[in-house]
Parts: structure tokens; C-alpha cells; sequence
């Protein structure tokens, strides 16, 4: 999604754009308006780099502005995610696991992107940690008219911050819709059995550990019909309700 690699196949459309397609000026000029947010915040961060100049680097690739204006920019985003600008002059290691994650959002907002990519970006921290880091990033949406593409195995997490959910199995869409109606009414076997293996902060909810395994639906093939795909076959995808759609093999009857 952010040409890192060269798509095969198929289109990647952002605000009118086939990302796919994109060269030379208007490609650099993509990547600037399209930012990651790592899962590991150590490692994505340069050990021998001080936050100022983790925070600078994007803006000298881009040609964000001289030495002051980048500066003063780095400490806008240090105050923009909480953290004391008078730390700039720190490396990495002297931070928490939290702080660390923060610096990254920085990094990701020095050139004041449309859309952030997160692959997991609360994974690696505490429980206590993640809310914060969540509380955060719902914050900076609204006050900054971000769009997220959120990655998560974590569903409490995906229903915390998500307004809209792409369920995937195998490589493919298997159900997308709101969040209130894919956590209160599912339609793909998948998507169930996923829900009924999430904890619920509720003693008496027993996990469903089970579904997965002995149903064995990762698996297409074994699939119920109409979801039912063999091999070689994709599906389509089938509009059963306004904004919820979910994979089909047949005609959904």
C-alpha cells in the first residue's frame, strides 16, 4: 500500500489515485500523505539517533523546511502526543515502551500525512499502556482529520478504535461492515467464530476456543454453504445489508 514493494496485480486507489501506478514526483508526493505506525517501537526506531533527528529525518527527505522550522516542528509534535520537547535530545533506550510508540507517531505525523497505516501498534505494550496509546490515536483523529487503516488480531482492540472492519481469512476479504454490525450481527462463519473466540469482560462468557480447530474453518472448502469456496475459487463478495457485505460462493439465497 505504500509502494514499499511493487504490486503484481490489481489497483490501489487513494482519493482518486491507482497507488499501483504511481511514479517518480507523484509517487514521493503520495508517500508523504500516506505514513506507517510499526508494531515493535524499539526496533523501529535507530538506537544512535536522537528523537530530534528521528523526528527530522522524514522532513529532510521531503524538504520539509530548514533546519529551524524542522525543529520547531519537532517540538509541535512532541506536545502533539505528550511527550516533553526538552527530551529531544534523548535516544531511544531512555524511553518506556509507551514513550517509544509515541515517538513513532511523531515520526509518522512530521509531514502532516492524510492516512496512517498501523500494524499493530499496540501489541507489543501492557494492557495499561495500550489504552492510552488507542486514546491517543483517537484523539489525533479527530483533531487532525486522520483516516486510519488499522491492522489487528485483536478484536476488543479493533472495536475500541474502529468505525469500519474488514474481516480477512486466507488472504481474502471474507466480510466487511460497520463495527456495530459486524460485532452485533455477523453473517460469515469466520467472522462468528472468531467473535466466539474473543474474551468478554464477563466471568460467566465462556471462550469458545474450539470453533476454529474443529470446524476447521480457516479452511474455504469446509466453509458452510453458501460461504463454501473450492479450490481455485474466490468468491465474490455479496451485499446482504446497507455497508455489510460478506463472501459468498453461490448466490446467497
Amino acid at each position: 500500500m505504500l509502494r514499499a514493494l511493487t504490486p503484481d496485480s490489481g489497483r490501489i486507489l487513494f482519493a482518486g489515485q491507482d497507488v499501483a501506478g504511481l511514479k517518480g514526483p507523484a509517487l514521493r508526493d503520495y508517500r508523504a500523505r500516506a505514513q506507517f505506525i510499526f508494531q515493535d517501537p524499539l526496533s523501529s526506531l535507530n538506537p544512535r539517533m536522537t528523537v530530534l533527528e528521528t523526528l527530522r529525518e522524514p522532513m529532510i527527505i521531503h524538504g520539509f523546511g530548514g533546519r529551524e522550522a524542522q525543529t520547531e516542528r519537532a517540538r509541535e509534535l512532541m506536545r502533539l502526543v505528550g511527550l516533553d520537547p526538552a527530551h529531544l535530545m534523548r535516544y531511544p533506550l531512555s524511553f518506556s515502551g509507551g514513550q517509544r510508540q509515541r515517538i513513532v507517531i511523531a515520526r509518522a505525523l512530521a509531514l502532516r500525512p492524510e492516512l496512517l497505516i498501523c500494524d499493530e501498534p499496540v501489541s507489543a505494550l501492557d494492557l495499561s499502556i495500550q489504552a492510552q496509546i488507542l486514546s491517543l490515536l483517537k484523539d489525533l483523529r479527530t483533531r487532525l482529520g486522520l483516516s486510519y487503516l488499522f491492522i489487528s488480531h485483536d478484536l476488543a482492540v479493533v472495536q475500541a478504535i474502529a468505525d469500519h472492519i474488514l474481516v480477512m481469512c486466507r488472504g481474502r476479504l471474507v466480510e466487511t461492515a460497520s463495527a456495530t454490525s459486524l460485532f452485533n450481527r455477523p453473517v460469515h462463519p469466520y467472522t462468528k467464530a472468531l467473535l466466539a473466540a474473543a474474551p468478554k469482560p464477563d466471568i460467566g462468557a465462556l471462550l469458545d476456543f474450539q470453533q476454529l480447530d474443529e470446524e476447521r474453518l480457516k479452511e474455504p472448502q469446509f466453509w458452510p454453504m453458501p460461504f463454501t469456496l473450492t479450490a481455485g475459487e474466490s468468491g465474490r463478495m455479496e451485499e446482504i445489508a446497507p455497508d455489510h457485505r460478506v463472501r459468498v460462493g453461490r448466490v446467497f439465497a
